[in-house]
């Protein structure tokens, strides 16, 4: 791959680059006790490397969409990678808080591999076979969150907190060499001017069916936001679990989200997205009702609690990909920025159900709590998609040209 790539990337390509964007935010997680003692520092200051972070990747995302609309998919990974490899060597040789934190936020140029990557799929494929596709990278994805805290503590145990941003160094240069060999540009309708670009985009702010699809996305992530926050909560006060059993039950929404990805790979060009969309959501509102009613009624158990949560994974894996698809759909020619700016929506409002969560969820009523948010949000993404299936109804021709 020492020549430049002319021909569009391959899958796997995509599914590294996005993989290591989400290793970005949780793999150096285990570590965070240790980065606060060495730098003699609270570790609410050492904990804004995860706050910080979000709220830098949510800013980050409404410019690199545009960004690849405007010069290219493949440049601006090419630019956000090299970045990621220059901040991951400049956090390991970090001296203090403040170099560390610096470094920590340019990291979140890494970003772009979420963006760029369901972008690339959009112009490379129609909207139901890039479901399709977003479906199987989601699959293949979710092993990111489960393996990376594992990663990064066993680094940490092994070498120390740096070892972890050496390996995010070895990483961000293969990403780096995969775009440079298997990255050929796909974006074909890339405008002329920055200012005839921006004419653009007022046709995507004023569909309905985007905000439709975006907010479906984001609310589907969100629930599993309020469940990653609150179950830590139910588990230590509800039932005594093990720290270790406590992270099986965590991951198990993620099996879900893995079986659900794998039925809309199979089955997003047999039906329509909204079809997979509907599916899903319904199966996310039913597992945390039935959650809720059994806790009520006091048949609440860990099967009960995590077994709701399984639900929302499974949902979310028939709704994420093919709403992704959907809203990408609406004006192809900006579909970076659109990818880009449902992102900033689910990371915006993903922090803000987290606060939530944290606040709401106490001892006494835990699972109730967690469960209600999750209800609440899986409730809001089912309405979301009733509003698309409505515009569709109503306009034919945005959906057609969708």
């Amino acid at each position: 791959m020492l020549r430049a790539a002319q021909t569009p990337p391959t899958l796997m390509t995509l599914i590294v680059g996005t993989a290591l964007s989400v290793l970005s935010l949780n793999m150096f997680l285990p570590s965070l006790p240790g980065i606060a003692k060495e730098f003699q520092v609270d570790y609410g200051l050492a904990n804004l490397s995860v706050a910080g972070y979000l709220a830098i990747s949510a800013a980050l995302q409404i410019v690199m969409g545009p960004m690849s609309d405007l010069y290219g998919r493949r440049k601006v990974m090419l630019l956000c990678c090299a970045m990621f490899v220059l901040a991951s060597v400049g956090c390991a040789l970090a001296s203090n808080i403040w170099v560390f934190l610096g470094f920590r936020l340019l990291q979140g140029a890494i970003i772009s591999g979420q963006v760029i990557s369901r972008a690339v799929i959009r112009d490379m494929y129609p909207p139901s076979e890039a479901a399709s596709k977003l479906g199987y990278m989601g699959m293949i994805m979710a092993l990111a969150p489960m393996t990376g805290p594992m990663i990064g503590g066993a680094l940490d145990m092994a070498f120390g907190w740096r070892a972890g941003f050496w390996l995010y160094t070895g990483l961000g240069l293969l990403v780096l060499w995969l775009t440079w060999g298997d990255m050929g540009e796909t974006n074909t309708n890339r405008s002329a001017t920055f200012r005839a670009q921006m004419r653009l985009y007022p046709h995507l702010f004023a569909s309905r069916r985007f905000w439709g699809y975006s907010a479906c996305v984001a609310f589907s992530i969100g629930g599993f936001y309020s469940f990653v926050t609150g179950a830590p909560m139910v588990a230590a006060a509800w039932f005594d679990l093990s720290p270790a059993m406590v992270g099986l039950g965590i991951g198990i929404i993620t099996c879900g989200f893995m079986v659900g990805n794998f039925v809309t790979g199979q089955m997003a060009q047999r039906l329509p997205l909204m079809t997979l969309i509907m599916i899903g959501r319904v199966i996310s509102c039913v597992g945390p009702a039935l959650g809720l009613g059994l806790f009520w009624i006091g048949q609440g158990s860990e099967l009960v609690f995590f077994g709701s949560a399984i639900c929302v994974g499974l949902g979310n894996g028939l709704t994420i990909a093919n709403a992704s698809a959907g809203l990408m759909s609406v004006r192809p020619e900006l579909a970076g920025s659109a990818a880009g700016l449902s992102g900033a929506m689910t990371v915006a409002l993903g922090a803000a159900l987290t606060t939530v969560t944290g606040i709401a969820v106490q001892p006494e009523t835990a699972p109730y709590a967690v469960l209600g948010i999750m209800l609440g949000a899986s409730l809001l993404a089912l309405i979301s998609a009733i509003y698309v299936l409505v515009v569709d109804l109503q306009d034919p021709l945005e959906t057609a040209h969708g």
